[in-house]
């Protein structure tokens, strides 16, 4: 008697990917991973995303460098575990935590570096314009791989986010380093944010080293928008990360918007020809506590979620795309 072994799309398209080379986060926030407690819970179910930017300060002003190793650590072996090759992490920079998360980091990332290519990029989530926050963005764009940005901050506050869009463009252009954006993150059609990232790519010729993250919002917009946008996305050559899972619990609106779910459009943007690669985002944390940093899992709800069943796609979406976007050497399998 044979005895046959079910078939899943798993057991599909998983050895594709590990045969082109493994897996690649393309965007993770390791330091703040596996902080989950009562109290941080507590801030998950009473402050909205942009009341956490603040609420968050406690939990980092108490965090020691070997706190922030420890986290890194954790994170680090459960990729390699997964058969992740290489991630992108952004790491909190700023006026909480200093330079004790990346001190941590570049530690761990030495002491994992046979197993596992690690790039950092620096967390601003108090932005770019006011002082002290300048200070520190200025401290961590030399210490990263990556100019990290959320120009959304320096708009709300300031009204300056066009500012703080320049700043991080000429910082990434005057060290030689590539620019992953947190943009359009509130799936509303008041959001253009993609928009002008890829204007300022152009303006200060960043094209092919620029990556947009998250990128919501654009399936709240018309198609014809959403077309135009396209083409200015690959006219400027910027890239966009995806992170289902810390997105689908998106709240509800009444604003009156094309049907559709609160997932990055990956179904329209790679027939488009633009590149897309998938990240994790938070794990275990205040911001998104439901996501254990399972990278089968993001690929599986972006899939379904989009109804994109073009397995040889989404391979490279897990690998060859990942290690365009966060500067990756090709794999030579």
């Amino acid at each position: 008697m044979t005895t046959l072994t079910p078939l899943t799309v798993r057991d599909m398209i998983e050895p594709a990917i590990l045969a082109a080379g493994g897996w690649i986060n393309t965007h993770a926030h390791a330091d703040r991973s596996y902080t989950l407690s009562e109290n941080v819970l507590e801030l998950r179910r009473t402050c909205t995303l942009q009341q956490k930017w603040d609420a968050l300060d406690q939990l980092k002003r108490d965090s020691t460098e070997e706190d922030f190793y420890r986290r890194f650590s954790l994170f680090f072996e459960d990729q390699i575990r997964q058969g992740v090759k290489g991630l992108a992490t952004f790491v909190d920079i700023d006026p909480q935590s200093g330079d004790r998360a990346i001190m941590a980091g570049l530690r761990a990332r030495e002491h994992y570096q046979n197993d596992l290519t690690v790039k950092f990029a620096n967390q601003t989530l108090k932005g770019v314009i006011e002082p002290e926050a300048r200070k520190w963005f200025d401290i961590g764009s030399e210490l990263v791989d990556i100019i990290g940005a959320l120009p959304k901050r320096d708009e709300r506050d300031w009204g300056r986010g066009e500012e703080a869009f320049d700043i991080i463009m000429g910082t990434a252009k005057r060290l030689g380093k590539m620019v992953h954006v947190h943009v359009d993150q509130f799936n509303q059609s008041l959001e253009y944010e993609t928009e002008q990232l890829c204007e300022k790519t152009i303006e200060h010729g960043l094209q092919g080293r620029v990556a947009a993250v998250h990128g919501i919002s654009i399936a709240a917009h018309s198609k014809a928008y959403r077309y135009r946008l396209y083409d200015l996305m690959k006219k400027a050559d910027v890239m966009m990360i995806t992170c289902p899972t810390a997105w689908i619990d998106t709240p509800r609106s009444e604003e009156l918007l094309p049907m559709h779910n609160s997932l990055t459009p990956i179904d329209e943007m790679v027939p488009a020809g633009l590149t897309v690669a998938i990240g994790t985002d938070n794990v275990a944390d205040a911001m998104v506590p439901w996501n254990a940093g399972d990278m089968w899992h993001e690929l599986m709800t972006l899939a379904t979620g989009c109804r994109y069943d073009y397995f040889d796609d989404l391979v490279k979406i897990a690998t060859a795309n990942g290690r365009r976007v966060i500067g990756m050497e090709p794999f030579e399998g």
